[in-house]
């Protein structure tokens, strides 16, 4: 038990955050705690019954404990936390302007395509972007399909047509990965580009650690090799002990 709590506990904060929504959101389903209905997208309800929890709950629900829950948590854990701990890596604000970006590109396409649910395109979504800034990456799925990672998004949605799953979800989240991959990652290197998805300096104030203080040459304290890296620092301590074992001889 203690070895779960660790693992959870070792999880980035946004992933562990989201993965935590998605579960209690369905145990409170499971348990009766509330109904599935009070937890949909319905842009009506949100526009004029005020019901703007719904834009939130619609991403953390992917149906009752199964199969489907399952395959859809794993994914959703995995390719969130890879992002985390891999191009976001010290970039927490970046990371959570994603997540809105994502968010809100979701559900405008879930208001045209009458998507139910809004969690499985998200996933796609996250799926998309680590698969495009991870090309190399031999992938093999259940040990039939071997490719490298930037179809991983389209055998997932080949994957749900043979399950029987609308593949509209797929086809969305697919596209707004796209979009975001191109507006963060491409564009900015085109020659008259430049990054238009730029975070908020709200979520890197509240987000992001602040950054160390520079201090200046003239300000440093004496007897230490401010520049002199690793090598400096052994200097440093070498002579800081020869100089005390010149004393104790003394």
């Amino acid at each position: 038990m203690q070895n779960i709590i660790d693992i959870y506990l070792d999880m980035p904060p946004v992933t562990r955050t989201y993965t935590t929504a998605c579960v209690l959101t369905t145990l409170a389903v499971q348990l009766d705690f509330v109904n599935a209905f009070q937890l949909y997208f319905n842009w009506e309800l949100i526009i004029r019954k005020y019901q703007f929890w719904r834009l939130l709950t619609s991403f953390c629900f992917f149906g009752t404990f199964g199969f489907s829950f399952l395959f859809n948590m794993i994914f959703t854990h995995r390719y969130c936390l890879m992002l985390e701990e891999g191009s976001f890596r010290g970039r927490r604000a970046d990371f959570i302007y994603m997540f809105i970006f994502g968010a809100v590109l979701t559900i405008i396409g879930g208001i045209f395509v009458q998507m139910v649910f809004l969690g499985q395109a998200f996933t796609v979504m996250l799926v998309y972007v680590w698969s495009r800034r991870n090309p190399h990456i031999q992938m093999n799925f259940f040990g039939i399909l071997s490719f490298t990672a930037p179809y991983l998004p389209f055998v997932l949605l080949l994957f749900s047509l043979l399950l029987g799953n609308n593949a509209v979800v797929d086809f969305m989240g697919i596209a707004c990965g796209h979009l975001y991959y191109f507006l963060e990652d491409v564009f900015p290197n085109e020659q008259h580009g430049r990054r238009l998805l730029k975070t908020p300096r709200l979520l890197v104030w509240l987000f992001d650690d602040p950054p160390l203080p520079s201090v200046p040459e003239e300000e440093r304290a004496g007897g230490f090799n401010w520049g002199g890296g690793a090598e400096g620092v052994g200097n440093q301590i070498g002579n800081e002990n020869e100089n005390g074992n010149a004393n104790e001889h003394r």
